[in-house]
């Protein structure tokens, strides 16, 4: 197969782990012999430095012309504490979802038996946990009209959702639960919402075209505690822009290090993939970033071209990095591994996971591990 894809490595950390994930792409098109052609633009504090416009319009044409996206992290401490800002990063990624129709994100919730100890919650409240997060992408709050009062003491933030912008996500999700474990459970405040009780009435009418899958529903308050105190309940969450910003921030724990998450966001003609982490912009360039979360997105956009077999051998070299605690300082904090090291590895072991052996120097030193 033949993909176009375009990186936007944005700023942080998004550079080094956006690095990474392409190595470890093109350990799997040599494996494969598919052909992966990556073209590289500029989102985020990088394109407002450059080009004053955090999503500039060739960012945009790169975009549109990409058969997928690979997102790094955008953001800057500059911007961040200062809530006077007009231009900001993070709406290069607002916009870049509006113009492309990126209208469900989608989050995998996994534990990993190794790692479980690095979570804040009991092994035996976190261990099993496999869910996904569907969070309704270009709807609700964040992109209803906003208004505040001349005299600055009174503000507003409109929400609105169409039905059409329920169900298209809604179809997702479904399909998704059908494949899964079979149970779906919608998220909202429809006690005190409209827009909630347009979101129920819409998902109780799809649920008939989806007889094999169990509907649940959870007042948003109630899941953000459900999600601590038993998150091995859940298979598959639907929910609307803000509290699936929200919900999916506070899921990201469980695993033990928001390293590990990817996501991928879809369109009705591309789809963008990113690690859940930000810009993390305190390992800036000194090499200790965590590159799984952008590895496994990378996966998820193989996914996305059906190439399971491919995204498999991503995940299980992922698998074997953490069980060989060959991890970068998040989850080693003793014995830890650089990001080009981490790296290194998965793409060797994905190239020939039979003669690849743990050798921790030959890996620092850059090496091959294949022995």
């Amino acid at each position: 197969m033949k993909l176009k894809i375009a990186l936007l490595p944005g700023d942080g950390i998004g550079p080094e782990v956006i690095q990474q994930a392409t190595k470890i792409l093109d350990a799997i098109a040599k494996k494969y012999n598919h052909i992966f052609e990556y073209k590289t633009a500029l989102v985020g504090a990088i394109a407002i430095e450059e080009t004053g416009n955090p999503l500039p319009n060739k960012t945009l044409e790169t975009c549109s012309d990409a058969d997928a996206i690979l997102f790094g992290a955008i953001g800057d401490p500059k911007y961040d504490n200062n809530p006077s800002a007009k231009i900001r990063p993070e709406q290069g990624l607002l916009k870049l979802r509006k113009k492309l129709g990126l209208f469900a994100n989608i989050r995998p919730i996994t534990t990993y038996n190794s790692l479980i100890h690095k979570s804040n919650l009991k092994k035996d409240v976190i261990k099993g946990t496999d869910f996904v997060i569907y969070r309704e992408l270009t709807g609700g709050i964040y992109f209803g009209e906003k208004k505040l009062s001349a005299d600055g003491n009174s503000a507003s933030d409109n929400c609105n959702y169409t039905a059409n912008e329920i169900d298209r996500i809604a179809h997702l999700a479904f399909k998704a639960a059908s494949v899964r474990r079979k149970k779906l459970t919608l998220v909202d405040k429809a006690n005190v919402l409209e827009t909630s009780r347009l979101w129920r009435k819409r998902i109780i009418k799809m649920a008939k075209e989806y007889p094999t899958v169990k509907l649940e529903f959870l007042f948003v308050d109630n899941a953000a505690m459900q999600l601590i105190l038993n998150p091995k309940q859940f298979d598959v969450i639907l929910t609307e822009n803000m509290f699936g910003d929200i919900l999916s921030d506070e899921a990201s724990v469980i695993s033990g290090s928001i390293g590990l998450l990817a996501s991928a966001s879809i369109g009705e003609h591309t789809a963008l993939f990113e690690p859940v982490h930000g810009s993390y912009s305190q390992a800036k360039e000194k090499n200790i970033a965590n590159p799984l979360a952008a590895i496994l997105s990378a996966a998820m956009l193989l996914e996305y071209f059906d190439l399971f077999d491919e995204a498999e051998d991503i995940k299980n070299a992922v698998e074997k990095s953490i069980d060989l605690n060959i991890s970068t300082p998040d989850l080693n904090t003793t014995n830890h591994f650089s990001t080009t090291s981490v790296g290194n590895f998965l793409r060797d072991f994905i190239l020939d996971e039979e003669n690849t052996f743990y050798n921790k120097n030959n890996i620092d030193l850059g090496q091959s591990t294949i022995i």
